[in-house]
């Protein structure tokens, strides 16, 4: 059975940061990827940062400067630390994972708020 499993949501303070991690298990074929989507309600599920095996990274538009992520080649868990966090960036957040097909975690909440 397929789990993809987040922890570290909850509540942050303006200017705050954060780090969440990902684990998956019981995925038979490689993983290619893996990643941190977001989203927040009536707005499009939307790219934080993702890193293939190669090493590649990518970085949303929104984070940029502020996210970095972490993901050994082959590994199956990925962590994600995000700086200088603002309301903005209050959202439930995703752990997705690519292999021969895409695997997604239930999401965990992340409240930026004074």
């Amino acid at each position: 059975q397929v789990q993809v499993v987040e922890s570290g949501g909850g509540f942050v303070q303006p200017g705050g940061s954060l780090g969440l991690s990902c684990a998956a298990s019981g995925i038979r074929s490689v993983i290619y990827a893996m990643g941190w989507f977001r989203q927040t309600p009536g707005k499009e599920r939307e790219l934080v940062a993702t890193k293939t095996n190669s090493g590649q990274i990518y970085i949303g538009d929104s984070v940029q400067g502020r996210a970095t992520i972490d993901r050994e080649a082959g590994s199956n868990t990925v962590r994600l630390h995000m700086d200088s966090l603002n309301p903005d960036d209050t959202a439930v957040y995703y752990c997705k994972v690519v292999a021969s097909e895409d695997y997604w975690g239930e999401g965990t909440l992340v409240t930026v708020s004074s």
